[in-house]
């Protein structure tokens, strides 16, 4: 399996998750909130917003196209972070499937 598969199929099973802890039903952010120049979008989207629309959304055509992955990807501890109130099962399902992106990706 090429490491762009092995991405598609993280990236599924990261979907998968948000679904199941019912974070990926959110609103698309305006045109104007992608142009933030932040960690994340921080000052212009939530993270699930960011989650679906530009860390889903970005790598999921870069495993598509088979472009050249980042040279290294470590998401999960902000999403841990930002995880902190949320229950300890939700919070681990969301961190550990980011966690395998990042993973895939700095491997690749």
């Amino acid at each position: 399996m090429t490491s762009h598969e092995a991405l598609m199929e993280a990236l599924e099973r990261l979907v998968a998750a948000l679904r199941s802890v019912d974070m990926w039903r959110v609103e698309e952010p305006p045109a104007a909130a992608f142009d933030s120049q932040q960690p994340f979008c921080v000052d212009t989207m939530e993270l699930p917003q960011w989650l679906r629309y530009v860390f889903v959304a970005r790598l999921e055509t870069l495993a598509e196209t088979e472009a050249p992955l980042p040279a290294t990807c470590s998401v999960a501890p902000a999403i841990d972070t930002w995880l902190k109130e949320a229950s300890p099962s939700v919070r681990r399902v969301v961190t550990e499937a980011v966690a395998e992106v990042d993973r895939i990706v700095t491997e690749a």
